[in-house]
Protein backbone atom coordinates (compact mmCIF):
# COMPACT_ATOMS: atom_id res chain seq x y z
CA UNK A 1 0.00 0.00 0.00
CA UNK A 2 1.06 3.59 -0.62
CA UNK A 3 1.52 5.83 2.43
CA UNK A 4 0.02 9.33 2.32
CA UNK A 5 -0.50 12.29 4.67
CA UNK A 6 -3.52 14.60 4.68
CA UNK A 7 -3.03 17.97 6.37
CA UNK A 8 -5.94 20.12 7.55
CA UNK A 9 -4.51 23.53 8.50
CA UNK A 10 -7.63 24.72 10.27
CA UNK A 11 -9.09 24.40 13.75
CA UNK A 12 -10.79 21.03 14.19
CA UNK A 13 -13.66 21.32 16.67
CA UNK A 14 -14.29 18.29 18.86
CA UNK A 15 -17.57 16.87 20.11
CA UNK A 16 -16.76 17.40 23.79
CA UNK A 17 -15.96 21.07 23.32
CA UNK A 18 -12.19 21.05 22.83
CA UNK A 19 -10.33 21.45 19.58
CA UNK A 20 -7.16 20.60 17.70
CA UNK A 21 -5.43 23.66 16.17
CA UNK A 22 -4.75 21.63 13.05
CA UNK A 23 -5.05 18.06 11.92
CA UNK A 24 -2.93 15.45 10.16
CA UNK A 25 -4.20 12.07 8.99
CA UNK A 26 -1.90 9.29 7.86
CA UNK A 27 -3.57 7.00 5.34
CA UNK A 28 -2.73 4.21 2.93
CA UNK A 29 -4.17 3.46 -0.48
CA UNK A 30 -3.87 0.59 -2.93
CA UNK A 31 -5.30 0.08 -6.41
CA UNK A 32 -6.92 2.64 -8.69
CA UNK A 33 -10.28 4.31 -8.91
CA UNK A 34 -12.36 3.06 -11.82
CA UNK A 35 -13.99 5.45 -14.28
CA UNK A 36 -17.18 5.97 -12.30
CA UNK A 37 -15.30 5.95 -8.97
CA UNK A 38 -17.54 3.14 -7.70
CA UNK A 39 -14.89 0.70 -6.46
CA UNK A 40 -13.86 2.29 -3.15
CA UNK A 41 -13.34 -0.02 -0.18
CA UNK A 42 -12.72 1.91 3.05
CA UNK A 43 -11.41 -0.13 5.99
CA UNK A 44 -11.66 1.35 9.50
CA UNK A 45 -9.08 -0.04 11.92
CA UNK A 46 -9.33 -1.08 15.56
CA UNK A 47 -7.63 0.16 18.73
CA UNK A 48 -3.87 -0.25 18.16
CA UNK A 49 -3.62 -0.96 14.43
CA UNK A 50 -2.25 1.37 11.76
CA UNK A 51 -3.53 2.50 8.38
CA UNK A 52 -1.94 -0.31 6.36
CA UNK A 53 -4.81 -2.80 6.23
CA UNK A 54 -2.65 -5.24 4.24
CA UNK A 55 -0.52 -5.68 7.38
CA UNK A 56 -3.22 -6.34 9.94
CA UNK A 57 -5.95 -8.00 7.84
CA UNK A 58 -4.06 -10.35 5.49
CA UNK A 59 -6.25 -13.06 4.05
CA UNK A 60 -9.03 -10.52 3.55
CA UNK A 61 -7.05 -7.59 2.09
CA UNK A 62 -4.12 -8.17 -0.24
CA UNK A 63 -2.98 -8.90 -3.77
CA UNK A 64 -4.48 -12.41 -3.90
CA UNK A 65 -7.16 -11.92 -1.26
CA UNK A 66 -10.86 -11.13 -1.38
CA UNK A 67 -10.40 -7.36 -1.40
CA UNK A 68 -7.52 -6.88 -3.82
CA UNK A 69 -6.03 -3.77 -5.42
CA UNK A 70 -6.51 -5.17 -8.93
CA UNK A 71 -10.25 -4.78 -8.49
CA UNK A 72 -10.73 -2.14 -5.79
CA UNK A 73 -9.40 1.22 -4.68
CA UNK A 74 -8.65 0.43 -1.04
CA UNK A 75 -8.28 3.10 1.63
CA UNK A 76 -7.49 2.83 5.32
CA UNK A 77 -6.81 5.90 7.48
CA UNK A 78 -5.14 6.08 10.86
CA UNK A 79 -7.46 7.37 13.57
CA UNK A 80 -6.75 10.62 15.40
CA UNK A 81 -5.34 10.00 18.87
CA UNK A 82 -3.19 7.14 17.59
CA UNK A 83 0.59 7.06 17.17
CA UNK A 84 0.90 5.90 13.58
CA UNK A 85 1.03 9.24 11.78
CA UNK A 86 -2.26 10.95 12.57
CA UNK A 87 -2.48 13.76 15.13
CA UNK A 88 -2.15 12.26 18.59
CA UNK A 89 -0.77 12.86 22.09
CA UNK A 90 2.86 12.72 20.93
CA UNK A 91 2.24 15.25 18.14
CA UNK A 92 3.48 18.83 18.49
CA UNK A 93 0.78 21.28 19.52
CA UNK A 94 1.39 24.24 17.16
CA UNK A 95 0.06 26.64 19.79
CA UNK A 96 2.70 25.66 22.36
CA UNK A 97 5.45 24.08 20.20
CA UNK A 98 5.41 21.18 22.69
CA UNK A 99 3.99 17.68 22.54
CA UNK A 100 0.47 17.32 23.88
CA UNK A 101 1.14 14.38 26.24
CA UNK A 102 -1.50 14.65 29.03
CA UNK A 103 -3.01 17.77 27.44
CA UNK A 104 -4.32 16.00 24.36
CA UNK A 105 -8.04 16.88 24.19
CA UNK A 106 -10.64 14.18 24.74
CA UNK A 107 -11.97 12.78 21.48
CA UNK A 108 -14.87 10.50 20.52
CA UNK A 109 -15.82 8.10 17.76
CA UNK A 110 -17.79 10.92 16.17
CA UNK A 111 -14.61 13.03 16.00
CA UNK A 112 -12.74 10.19 14.29
CA UNK A 113 -15.49 9.89 11.70
CA UNK A 114 -15.57 13.65 11.18
CA UNK A 115 -11.82 13.63 10.49
CA UNK A 116 -12.12 10.84 7.94
CA UNK A 117 -15.03 12.60 6.27
CA UNK A 118 -12.66 15.52 5.69
CA UNK A 119 -10.20 13.11 4.10
CA UNK A 120 -12.93 11.59 1.92
CA UNK A 121 -13.86 15.04 0.66
CA UNK A 122 -10.23 15.94 0.01
CA UNK A 123 -9.82 12.79 -2.09
CA UNK A 124 -12.91 13.65 -4.12
CA UNK A 125 -14.69 10.45 -3.16
CA UNK A 126 -18.45 10.89 -3.25
CA UNK A 127 -19.46 7.26 -2.71
CA UNK A 128 -17.93 4.40 -0.73
CA UNK A 129 -18.77 1.03 -2.26
CA UNK A 130 -18.04 -0.81 0.98
CA UNK A 131 -17.28 0.63 4.40
CA UNK A 132 -15.93 -2.08 6.69
CA UNK A 133 -14.63 -2.33 10.23
CA UNK A 134 -14.40 -4.56 13.27
CA UNK A 135 -14.43 -3.62 16.96
CA UNK A 136 -13.57 0.10 17.26
CA UNK A 137 -13.33 0.09 13.46
CA UNK A 138 -16.90 -1.18 13.32
CA UNK A 139 -18.02 1.58 15.67
CA UNK A 140 -16.52 4.14 13.28
CA UNK A 141 -18.13 2.51 10.25
CA UNK A 142 -21.52 2.41 11.97
CA UNK A 143 -21.37 6.06 13.04
CA UNK A 144 -20.29 7.08 9.56
CA UNK A 145 -23.16 5.22 7.88
CA UNK A 146 -25.57 7.07 10.18
CA UNK A 147 -24.02 10.49 9.58
CA UNK A 148 -23.70 10.14 5.80
CA UNK A 149 -26.28 7.54 4.75
CA UNK A 150 -26.21 8.63 1.09
CA UNK A 151 -22.45 8.14 0.82
CA UNK A 152 -22.24 4.47 1.83
CA UNK A 153 -23.48 1.80 -0.60
CA UNK A 154 -22.55 -1.30 1.40
CA UNK A 155 -21.68 -1.62 5.08
CA UNK A 156 -19.92 -4.44 6.94
CA UNK A 157 -19.95 -4.38 10.73
CA UNK A 158 -17.93 -7.06 12.54
CA UNK A 159 -17.77 -7.75 16.28
CA UNK A 160 -19.04 -4.30 17.20
CA UNK A 161 -22.00 -2.56 18.80
CA UNK A 162 -24.29 0.48 18.86
CA UNK A 163 -23.16 1.60 22.30
CA UNK A 164 -20.23 0.57 24.47
CA UNK A 165 -21.48 -1.67 27.23
CA UNK A 166 -20.76 -1.25 30.96
CA UNK A 167 -18.87 -4.55 30.66
CA UNK A 168 -16.59 -3.13 27.98
CA UNK A 169 -16.12 0.16 29.81
CA UNK A 170 -15.16 -1.78 32.95
CA UNK A 171 -12.34 -3.50 31.04
CA UNK A 172 -11.17 -0.13 29.71
CA UNK A 173 -11.25 1.52 33.14
CA UNK A 174 -9.28 -1.38 34.61
CA UNK A 175 -6.62 -0.81 31.98
CA UNK A 176 -6.49 2.91 32.71
CA UNK A 177 -6.17 2.12 36.42
CA UNK A 178 -3.17 -0.06 35.58
CA UNK A 179 -1.56 2.78 33.62
CA UNK A 180 -2.22 5.39 36.30
CA UNK A 181 -0.76 3.09 38.98
CA UNK A 182 2.61 3.45 37.24
CA UNK A 183 4.38 6.37 39.03
CA UNK A 184 5.95 7.50 35.77
CA UNK A 185 2.50 8.14 34.23
CA UNK A 186 2.49 11.63 35.79
CA UNK A 187 5.56 12.64 33.78
CA UNK A 188 5.38 14.46 30.45
CA UNK A 189 7.66 11.95 28.71
CA UNK A 190 6.95 9.83 25.65
CA UNK A 191 7.50 6.59 27.57
CA UNK A 192 5.52 7.60 30.67
CA UNK A 193 3.36 4.81 32.06
CA UNK A 194 5.11 2.06 30.10
CA UNK A 195 4.98 -0.50 32.91
CA UNK A 196 1.34 0.34 33.42
CA UNK A 197 0.72 -0.12 29.72
CA UNK A 198 2.21 -3.61 29.91
CA UNK A 199 -0.28 -4.49 32.67
CA UNK A 200 -3.12 -2.87 30.74
CA UNK A 201 -2.36 -4.99 27.70
CA UNK A 202 -2.42 -8.12 29.83
CA UNK A 203 -5.90 -7.17 31.03
CA UNK A 204 -7.04 -6.43 27.48
CA UNK A 205 -5.90 -9.82 26.20
CA UNK A 206 -8.33 -11.52 28.57
CA UNK A 207 -11.20 -9.69 26.90
CA UNK A 208 -9.93 -10.38 23.37
CA UNK A 209 -9.84 -14.14 24.00
CA UNK A 210 -11.66 -16.45 26.41
CA UNK A 211 -11.01 -19.42 28.70
CA UNK A 212 -11.20 -21.95 25.86
CA UNK A 213 -8.62 -20.00 23.84
CA UNK A 214 -6.13 -19.90 26.71
CA UNK A 215 -6.76 -23.47 27.82
CA UNK A 216 -6.21 -24.69 24.27
CA UNK A 217 -3.13 -22.67 23.36
CA UNK A 218 -1.34 -21.98 26.66
CA UNK A 219 -1.63 -25.27 28.56
CA UNK A 220 1.48 -27.00 29.90
CA UNK A 221 2.83 -30.03 28.04
CA UNK A 222 3.46 -32.17 31.13
CA UNK A 223 2.59 -32.50 34.80
CA UNK A 224 5.79 -31.00 36.17
CA UNK A 225 5.70 -27.75 38.14
CA UNK A 226 7.43 -25.15 35.93
CA UNK A 227 9.47 -22.23 37.21
CA UNK A 228 7.34 -20.03 34.97
CA UNK A 229 4.00 -21.01 33.51
CA UNK A 230 3.70 -20.75 29.78
CA UNK A 231 0.80 -18.32 30.02
CA UNK A 232 2.78 -16.06 32.38
CA UNK A 233 5.47 -15.67 29.74
CA UNK A 234 2.84 -15.09 27.09
CA UNK A 235 1.12 -12.27 28.98
CA UNK A 236 4.41 -10.53 29.73
CA UNK A 237 5.65 -10.95 26.18
CA UNK A 238 2.53 -9.37 24.73
CA UNK A 239 2.73 -6.47 27.17
CA UNK A 240 6.37 -5.83 26.30
CA UNK A 241 5.62 -6.04 22.61
CA UNK A 242 2.88 -3.42 22.79
CA UNK A 243 5.14 -1.02 24.72
CA UNK A 244 7.68 -1.22 21.88
CA UNK A 245 5.16 -0.06 19.28
CA UNK A 246 2.61 2.05 21.14
CA UNK A 247 2.45 4.56 24.00
CA UNK A 248 0.36 4.98 27.13
CA UNK A 249 -1.04 8.36 26.08
CA UNK A 250 -2.61 7.04 22.87
CA UNK A 251 -3.81 3.91 24.62
CA UNK A 252 -5.43 5.92 27.41
CA UNK A 253 -7.17 8.30 25.00
CA UNK A 254 -8.34 5.60 22.60
CA UNK A 255 -9.80 3.54 25.44
CA UNK A 256 -11.84 6.64 26.31
CA UNK A 257 -12.96 6.81 22.67
CA UNK A 258 -14.34 3.30 22.95
CA UNK A 259 -16.25 4.33 26.08
CA UNK A 260 -17.74 7.31 24.23
CA UNK A 261 -19.42 5.20 21.57
CA UNK A 262 -23.19 5.71 21.47
CA UNK A 263 -24.88 6.23 18.10
CA UNK A 264 -27.99 7.51 19.90
CA UNK A 265 -26.22 10.56 21.27
CA UNK A 266 -27.65 13.62 19.51
CA UNK A 267 -30.44 11.50 18.04
CA UNK A 268 -33.88 10.65 19.41
CA UNK A 269 -32.67 7.18 20.39
CA UNK A 270 -30.35 4.39 19.28
CA UNK A 271 -33.04 2.50 17.38
CA UNK A 272 -33.99 5.49 15.27
CA UNK A 273 -30.30 6.17 14.56
CA UNK A 274 -29.88 2.63 13.26
CA UNK A 275 -33.07 2.87 11.20
CA UNK A 276 -31.58 5.86 9.33
CA UNK A 277 -28.91 3.70 7.66
CA UNK A 278 -29.50 3.27 3.94
CA UNK A 279 -26.53 1.05 3.05
CA UNK A 280 -26.95 -2.64 2.33
CA UNK A 281 -25.59 -4.07 5.56
CA UNK A 282 -24.08 -7.27 6.83
CA UNK A 283 -23.52 -7.63 10.56
CA UNK A 284 -21.13 -10.38 11.66
CA UNK A 285 -20.76 -11.69 15.20
CA UNK A 286 -18.14 -14.02 16.66
CA UNK A 287 -19.98 -16.53 18.83
CA UNK A 288 -17.14 -16.85 21.37
CA UNK A 289 -16.65 -13.06 21.71
CA UNK A 290 -16.72 -11.97 25.38
CA UNK A 291 -16.03 -8.28 24.76
CA UNK A 292 -18.65 -7.68 22.06
CA UNK A 293 -21.12 -10.56 22.57
CA UNK A 294 -23.28 -11.64 19.64
CA UNK A 295 -26.38 -10.18 21.31
CA UNK A 296 -24.97 -6.77 20.39
CA UNK A 297 -24.64 -7.69 16.70
CA UNK A 298 -28.13 -9.21 16.68
CA UNK A 299 -29.43 -5.91 18.05
CA UNK A 300 -27.74 -4.00 15.20
CA UNK A 301 -29.16 -6.34 12.58
CA UNK A 302 -32.66 -6.14 14.04
CA UNK A 303 -32.88 -2.33 13.62
CA UNK A 304 -30.74 -1.57 10.57
CA UNK A 305 -33.19 -1.84 7.64
CA UNK A 306 -32.86 -5.14 5.76
CA UNK A 307 -29.56 -5.99 7.43
CA UNK A 308 -28.18 -9.52 7.15
CA UNK A 309 -26.84 -11.16 10.31
CA UNK A 310 -24.08 -13.78 10.14
CA UNK A 311 -22.63 -15.67 13.10
CA UNK A 312 -19.10 -17.08 12.82
CA UNK A 313 -17.68 -19.78 15.04
CA UNK A 314 -14.14 -19.26 16.30
CA UNK A 315 -11.81 -20.49 19.00
CA UNK A 316 -10.32 -17.01 19.30
CA UNK A 317 -13.07 -14.89 20.84
CA UNK A 318 -13.12 -11.23 19.86
CA UNK A 319 -9.87 -11.69 17.94
CA UNK A 320 -11.77 -13.94 15.58
CA UNK A 321 -12.65 -10.86 13.53
CA UNK A 322 -8.96 -10.59 12.58
CA UNK A 323 -8.21 -14.29 12.32
CA UNK A 324 -11.19 -15.98 10.65
CA UNK A 325 -10.56 -14.40 7.25
CA UNK A 326 -11.67 -17.43 5.26
CA UNK A 327 -15.07 -17.43 6.97
CA UNK A 328 -15.36 -13.68 6.57
CA UNK A 329 -14.52 -13.91 2.88
CA UNK A 330 -17.21 -16.55 2.39
CA UNK A 331 -19.75 -14.27 4.07
CA UNK A 332 -18.71 -11.29 1.93
CA UNK A 333 -18.80 -13.38 -1.23
CA UNK A 334 -22.46 -14.13 -0.61
CA UNK A 335 -23.26 -10.61 0.55
CA UNK A 336 -21.58 -8.81 -2.36
CA UNK A 337 -22.32 -11.44 -4.99
CA UNK A 338 -18.67 -11.60 -5.93
CA UNK A 339 -17.57 -14.58 -8.01
CA UNK A 340 -13.83 -14.21 -7.69
CA UNK A 341 -12.05 -17.47 -6.79
CA UNK A 342 -9.97 -16.69 -3.72
CA UNK A 343 -6.53 -18.08 -2.94
CA UNK A 344 -7.09 -18.63 0.74
CA UNK A 345 -5.68 -22.01 1.69
CA UNK A 346 -2.16 -20.92 2.64
CA UNK A 347 -3.38 -17.70 4.25
CA UNK A 348 -6.00 -19.50 6.32
CA UNK A 349 -3.41 -21.97 7.59
CA UNK A 350 -1.11 -19.11 8.57
CA UNK A 351 -3.95 -17.24 10.27
CA UNK A 352 -4.55 -20.13 12.64
CA UNK A 353 -0.94 -19.95 13.80
CA UNK A 354 -1.24 -16.34 14.88
CA UNK A 355 -3.27 -14.32 17.29
CA UNK A 356 -5.65 -11.54 16.26
CA UNK A 357 -4.53 -8.29 17.84
CA UNK A 358 -0.98 -9.67 17.84
CA UNK A 359 -1.00 -10.86 14.25
CA UNK A 360 0.08 -7.41 13.12
CA UNK A 361 3.38 -8.34 14.78
CA UNK A 362 3.61 -12.04 13.89
CA UNK A 363 3.52 -14.04 17.11
CA UNK A 364 2.92 -17.73 16.58
CA UNK A 365 0.90 -19.75 19.06
CA UNK A 366 3.48 -22.50 18.75
CA UNK A 367 6.21 -20.22 20.08
CA UNK A 368 4.16 -18.90 23.01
Amino acid sequence: MKSNLFQHKHKFELEKGGYLPELEIKYHTAGKLNKDRSNVIWACHALTANSDVFEWWPGLFGKDDFFNPDEYFIISANIIGSCYGSTGPLSINPETDMKYHHDFPEITVKDMVKAHQLLRGNLGIDKIHLLIGGSLGGQQALEWAIQEPEKITNLALIATNARMSPWGIAFNESQRMAISADPSWKEAKDDAGSNGLMAARSIALLSYRNAVTYNTTQSEDDNDLPDTFRVESYQRYQGEKLVKRFNSFSYWNLSKVLDSHNVGRGKRNIRDALRSIKARTIVIGIESDLLFPISEQKFLASYIPNAIYKRISSLYGHDGFLIETEKLAEAFQKFLGKRTIMKLNEVAAWNHLTFGHDRFYLYSIKSS
